[in-house]
């Protein structure tokens, strides 16, 4: 992920098109977890057994009605696992967007502790903020 925000906010005023940290954090971190999400994705309507999809057909259902009323409800409840554990991922890999000039939760407390001499305390508190988050 660092990789490809350095990319997009370091490498494409390169050829022209200039992005806010904001708009460069969000754009990395939405090309970065799309793809795991499309895997999870795939991977839960894969698990669903052929019966299913067979009855599906067998009653008439179209590929639409069949995936919107019979498959993905079956895969949502096998998505649901490791999508909390992307969304975890993911708000943990929100740190390094401050490599990109982004002010975000970790960036604020080292900049507080550096102005008040009391690191120990704010990164504390920042860590328990990330941890009731998760």
């Amino acid at each position: 992920m660092l990789v490809q925000l350095f990319l997009i906010y370091y490498g494409l005023p390169q050829v022209g098109l200039k992005l806010t940290p904001f708009v460069a954090a969000l754009a990395g971190m939405a090309i970065n977890d799309s793809a795991y999400v499309a895997e999870i994705t795939r991977g839960a309507i894969q698990s669903i057994d052929r019966g299913q999809w067979e009855a599906a057909r067998a009653s008439g259902l179209n590929y639409l009605q069949m995936m919107r009323h019979v498959i993905f409800p079956q895969s949502l409840k096998r998505m649901l696992p490791p999508l909390g554990n992307e969304f975890i991922q993911l708000l943990k890999a929100s740190s390094l967007v401050s490599t990109i000039a982004m002010v975000e939760l970790t960036r604020t407390a080292q900049l507080i502790a550096s102005a008040t001499f009391r690191p120990m305390e704010l990164l504390v508190g920042a860590a328990l903020i990330y941890l009731a988050m998760t």
